[in-house]
C-alpha cells in the first residue's frame, strides 16, 4: 500500500506493508521539484518518480489525500495537477486508488479530525513502530494516509462481500437462476 500527500513542490509518499492488524513502514520520503521549473516539467518529474516507486514496490493500492480547497486557489490547482499525474501513474499499472479527506486521515490516525501536524507525526511513528516521527511533515502525512486506508481495509472487504450474491448456495438463488433460464 502506498499513501500520497500530493503537491507540485513536495509530494510525500509512504509505503506500508500490512499483516493482519500489524503495519510496517517500508519506504517514505518526498519527491521535491524546483519552483523555478516549468509546471509541466515539475509534473513530469513527479510522474517519473512515482512510476519508479510503483514499479519498485508494486503496491496493491494507492491512497491519496483528497484535494482541500482553502483560500489559495492556485495552490489547489497545482495539488490537483499532482494528484492527476499520481492517478495516471497508478491507472497505467492497474493499481486502485482511494481518496481520504485530511479530516478523515487525522480521525483515522489520531482519533480527532482536528489533530495537529505534530500529533499526526507522533501517532504515525507509534503505529508503524518507528523510533522517531517521520519528517518532513509531507512524509508523515503520506504515511498517515496509508495507515488510514490500511486500517479500514478489513471493513471494506467485509462490506464488499455483503453486496455479492453467493450464487448456488441457497435455494432462493437456485430458483432465481431457473426462472432466469426459463
Amino acid at each position: 500500500m502506498i499513501g500520497l500527500d500530493p503537491g507540485a513542490a513536495n509530494t510525500g509518499f509512504g509505503v506500508v506493508r500490512t499483516s493482519g492488524s500489524r503495519m510496517v513502514a517500508l519506504d517514505g520520503g518526498v519527491i521535491e521539484t524546483q519552483p523555478d521549473e516549468a509546471s509541466e516539467d515539475r509534473l513530469a518529474q513527479i510522474y517519473t518518480s512515482l512510476c519508479e516507486l510503483l514499479d519498485w514496490h508494486e503496491p496493491k493500492a494507492m491512497a491519496l489525500e483528497d484535494l482541500f480547497f482553502g483560500r489559495n486557489v492556485s495552490s489547489a490547482v497545482s495539488v490537483g495537477q499532482a494528484r492527476g499525474v499520481a492517478l495516471l501513474a497508478a491507472s497505467r499499472r492497474g493499481i486502485p486508488c482511494f481518496d481520504y479527506t485530511p479530516q478523515a486521515v487525522k480521525m483515522g490516525v489520531c482519533g480527532s479530525g482536528a489533530a495537529g501536524k505534530d500529533q499526526v507525526q507522533r501517532m504515525v511513528a507509534s503505529l508503524l513502530g518507528l523510533p522517531e516521527p517521520p519528517t518532513p511533515d509531507h512524509t508523515a502525512d503520506a504515511f498517515a494516509v496509508a495507515i488510514c486506508h490500511a486500517a479500514g481495509e478489513g471493513t471494506r472487504q467485509a462490506t464488499a462481500q455483503l453486496g455479492r450474491p453467493r450464487v448456488g448456495t441457497s435455494p432462493v438463488a437456485a430458483g432465481a437462476r431457473q426462472r432466469l433460464a426459463g
